[in-house]
């Protein structure tokens, strides 16, 4: 009995040893950062934000791949299936991460076996954006616009059940607005078609709506968290534009493959953690309209635990489903 109990616990400790000296070794080659979107969108930004991070802080190459298409769930089922090496990462957003799992019914993944937390590095409000030639300029003007012709007035989003694709459906239940949804792949396209007046408005995160605000292309109403972003203060939120206590935002966070050694974890969390409070990056995240968060796995994963109850009841409040 001694001899066996000896025998585990030297495996243990060999084991042990094993996985500290590949953390230790980690990174050797290049690793990528999977993004369920298009280059440009706001998940893709802070993508590429964190793989310079991790390349200047590693020494070795980080880089962003783009595997859009299918709301995001085609990224999260390369992850998943991903071996747990710890050079397989992936950025998911509250579309991908917290919405997706009630939207679907099927998906080919569990969010709640198949991932590992890694860091939440952003919280992003996302911002009311109409096109310049539509004759509003605040919350209060698009009700009424809007009241006026039920069914007439048409809005962009990502795509269905995508973030910004719930919060205008949150904001049409506290208005009473009928609104006719017209989803794009992805909040770029949606964009352009909105300063080309295609369509007539649109949630979209503060990270890709701002520079267009800035250059008059496209006017922004409110804000929907409910405090005014730090990196647009001018801009109201639609809780003080009359619509009392509508509060939404989008989030990016880094996830791994289930079963990422815990040293690799915390390696990550510890180098974006110190990216976060540096003054360059923080400036760069506020300039994009981004709350900066960072804080431990465990703070991310109970946080991640309490965003999909929440859109999971808002998924079945507006009858939002997705095959």
């Amino acid at each position: 009995m001694r001899l066996m109990t000896a025998f585990i616990a030297a495996s243990l400790l060999a084991c042990a040893s094993m996985t500290t000296a590949f953390a230790q070794a980690w990174p050797n080659r290049p690793v990528r950062v999977l993004v369920g979107f298009p280059p440009g969108q706001a998940t893709d930004v802070l993508a590429r934000m964190a793989a310079q991070r991790m390349s200047d802080a590693t020494g070795q190459q980080f880089f962003v791949e783009n595997r859009p298409g299918a709301s995001g769930n085609i990224a999260f089922e390369m992850a998943a299936r991903a071996a747990p090496d710890g050079y397989t990462l992936l950025m998911g957003s509250s579309g991908t991460a917290a919405i997706n799992p009630s939207l679907f019914a099927k998906l080919p993944y569990d969010i709640h076996r198949d991932f590992a937390h890694v860091i939440m590095m952003a919280d992003i409000p996302q911002i009311l954006l109409v096109n310049p030639n539509l004759p509003v300029k605040t919350v209060r003007e698009l009700i009424d616009y809007a009241k006026v012709r039920p069914g007439k007035v048409d809005y962009a989003s990502g795509g269905s059940g995508l973030t910004n694709h719930l919060i205008m459906e949150m904001f049409k239940a506290a208005t009473g607005l009928r609104l006719v949804h017209i989803p794009y792949r992805g909040g770029p396209p949606a964009l352009t078609d909105l300063i080309a007046g295609q369509v007539s408005l649109m949630f979209e995160t503060t990270v890709g709506a701002l520079p267009h605000v800035r250059n008059g292309k496209l006017r922004a109403l409110a804000i929907s968290r409910i405090k005014r972003s730090a990196g647009a203060p001018d801009i109201p939120t639609v809780a003080e534009s009359g619509v009392p206590g509508f509060d939404a935002a989008a989030w990016i966070a880094m996830f791994a493959p289930a079963g990422t050694p815990r040293e690799v974890i915390m390696r990550l969390n510890g180098e974006i953690n110190k990216g976060i409070v540096t003054q360059e990056m923080r400036d760069r995240l506020v300039g994009l309209g981004a709350d900066p968060v960072g804080g431990s796995p465990e703070d991310f994963a109970a946080f991640h635990k309490s965003e999909l109850a929440k859109w999971a009841k808002v998924v079945k409040e507006s009858g939002a489903k997705l095959d």
